[in-house]
């Protein structure tokens, strides 16, 4: 009976608790089963210290690949139930840790979810993966939703300063961000603001690069001209 007693206190100690609100809310939260589980996995890596768990790692756990898992992180930090923050430790050494707690606040909150038609239909995280021509890391993402949330921008700003990015032949996020940053100096809270001042600096460039490549404009054309 000893032996038995140990064995279930071992069990035991290894418990992770999982909100129930979690397991009665997922489904109204939008979040299906393959998300969820992943949820419970993360949580539990979270539990163990293993603050940025691989999709490798999550997958070994999974009946879903790491190419699945991966997609599914991505997806967890554009519906806002999962975010990436800085770690500083005691070597002053900066690392990026997931945190579940957006999810959290949600479920243990009054705050309904914000409905996808917010974001466009998700259209503005599907237009950056196309210019890009590859899936956006969950860094990118959280930057996406760091314009939407903390500096409160509209997705066709995004989108425009995305087009304006490409246009100037200057596509990564650090350039957008300069400009969604100088657009805001100036005062520009509409795509029809930043299309006038777009227009009035495109007016200036006066020398064309000799180097530029020669592309599609009608995508441009219809940025500048309105035709969005």
């Amino acid at each position: 009976m000893m032996t038995k007693s140990v064995q279930y206190q071992n069990v035991l100690i290894e418990q992770l608790p999982i909100p129930i609100k979690l397991l009665t809310t997922y489904k109204s939260l939008g979040l299906n089963e393959m998300e969820t589980m992943l949820i419970i996995q993360l949580h539990r890596f979270l539990y163990e210290k293993n603050e940025f768990p691989t999709p490798y790692e999550l997958a070994a756990t999974l009946t879903l690949t790491e190419q699945d898992c991966a997609k599914t992180l991505r997806k967890l930090i554009q519906k806002n139930y999962l975010s990436i923050q800085q770690k500083q430790n005691d070597e002053d050494r900066v690392s990026e840790v997931y945190s579940l707690d957006p999810l959290w606040n949600l479920i243990f909150s009054e705050t309904k979810p914000k409905p996808e038609s917010d974001l466009e239909d998700g259209t503005l995280f599907i237009l950056f993966e196309q210019e890009f021509g590859r899936p956006i890391s969950p860094f990118e993402i959280e930057t996406i939703n760091v314009w939407l949330d903390e500096d409160k921008l509209e997705p066709s700003l995004i989108k425009a300063a995305l087009r304006e990015s490409v246009l100037m032949g200057k596509l990564n996020f650090k350039y957008i961000d300069r400009i969604l940053r100088e657009w805001k100096k100036k005062g520009i809270l509409t795509v029809e603001q930043a299309r006038e001042s777009s227009k009035k600096f495109h007016k200036k460039q006066t020398t064309p690069s000799q180097n530029t490549e020669k592309r599609d404009t009608s995508f441009y054309y219809n940025w500048l001209e309105g035709e969005d």
